[in-house]
């Protein structure tokens, strides 16, 4: 078993697509019209053919509650690896990415906390 595909709820899909890939560098793999919305994933394109992260609509009413109350408490909706939090971390904080958390040594990884403009936070680590 592996993971093929995991989601983040987001509350413009349009606005989440051109962040997730012209800020955090991820390209689009689907986009396939979905009622009134859209089936929209995203990959890295260090690994087109891997996991892929859907960019969810938020329509569901038990979303916003959801939602509002992992960022109320810090929480991430997802993590990304990075080869250096560091210098990611200067690269998007120099693209306007407002940071919750800044990068901190916690034992074996280096983890960074950002707003994905969408609704949700994202962590971005590095380490073992």
């Amino acid at each position: 078993m592996k993971i093929h595909l995991t989601s983040v709820f987001v509350d413009d899909q349009a606005k989440a697509q051109r962040f997730y890939t012209d800020v955090l560098g991820f390209v689009t793999k689907h986009d396939v019209p979905a009622g009134p919305d859209r089936w929209l994933t995203v990959v890295s394109p260090e690994d087109p053919d891997g996991p892929e992260l859907l960019l969810e609509p938020s329509g569901h009413p038990a979303v916003k509650p959801y939602k509002e109350a992992l960022v109320a408490d810090g929480i991430p909706a997802a993590s990304f690896a990075v080869d250096d939090v560091r210098a990611e971390f200067d690269r998007l904080r120099g693209l306007g990415v407002r940071f919750t958390q800044e990068p901190q040594e916690m034992g074996p990884v280096t983890v960074a906390v950002l707003d994905d403009t969408c609704g949700n936070l994202i962590q971005i680590m590095h380490g073992e």
